[in-house]
């Protein structure tokens, strides 16, 4: 039976242990397989926060926490994280605010960040995801299902040199796949992970219409449930961060996005 922590529970115990069975055994993580990642987890709800530990520690990757907003921004200058799982409400500072600092930072504004939030309404998972954050998770939620969103983040950023051509153009565009990096006439742009894994797929169906369904399940790379508002903000801070595709980047009514195809002959 799928485990569902978070909400608005009482801060006292006694909490309903018995819905959410723990791992039945922790392996220690490999110093020497990729998975060995270190995740800092920002909660201020102790026994989420425990529990999120538990099951992330168990798949071998490392953690890290912190219980407020000034805890977690000291923690990624200190622990340099590989991703964040960061609440939405946090004591001292916010998830937002520490969200719109770190994309703010040039050593963290591609730092993956998948964010908490208790709040179910659109309007707060948009304001997140229009500030960087790359996936959220509401509450209440499966911490199997947190993991398997985590491991499909890192995959994103673990893509093999074979899978994919080494390099995409389109005009002053270059994306490097092997440096995961994108520049304009010469001058690198920085994307978060799931905008680097938007435009790619872009870049690598010209002229195609893709529906904002495929884009869901083929960029966020799992079965995913959540809106499909979730592509037209990324979509939108795409086209922010690279102006050169206001026009390029095509909207197709009822249906999702195409990228214009280059004329050639021009």
């Amino acid at each position: 039976m799928a485990c569902a922590w978070g909400g608005s529970w009482p801060r006292q115990p006694p909490y309903v242990l018995t819905q959410c069975p723990l791992p039945r055994r922790l392996t220690p993580p490999s110093m020497s397989s990729p998975v060995s990642k270190k995740i800092l987890i920002v909660e201020d709800e102790h026994d989420i926060l425990q529990l999120v530990k538990l099951y992330v520690e168990k798949e071998g990757f490392r953690t890290v926490s912190a219980m407020t907003g000034t805890e977690a921004l000291r923690q990624v200058k200190q622990e340099k994280p590989d991703l964040v799982v960061l609440d939405l409400m946090l004591p001292e500072i916010d998830g937002i605010e520490v969200c719109k600092r770190l994309r703010s930072a040039p050593e963290t504004a591609m730092l993956p960040i998948i964010m908490l939030t208790a709040k179910a309404e659109e309007s707060d998972t948009v304001v997140g995801l229009e500030l960087g954050a790359d996936d959220y998770v509401t509450k209440p939620f499966s911490p199997k299902t947190l993991v398997a969103r985590i491991k499909a983040l890192f995959r994103r950023l673990q893509r093999k040199p074979e899978d994919s051509p080494a390099h995409y153009r389109y005009g002053d565009l270059v994306m490097d796949l092997a440096r995961h990096e994108v520049t304009v006439k010469n001058k690198e742009v920085p994307l978060t992970a799931k905008e680097f894994g938007l435009l790619e797929h872009l870049l690598r169906n010209p002229g195609r219409v893709l529906t904002r369904d495929i884009l869901l399940n083929t960029v966020w790379g799992y079965d995913y449930y959540g809106t499909t508002r979730t592509v037209d903000v990324h979509i939108r801070r795409l086209k922010q961060k690279l102006p050169s595709l206001n026009e390029a980047i095509m909207s197709v009514k009822s249906l999702g996005y195409k990228l214009k195809e280059l004329d050639r002959s021009a």
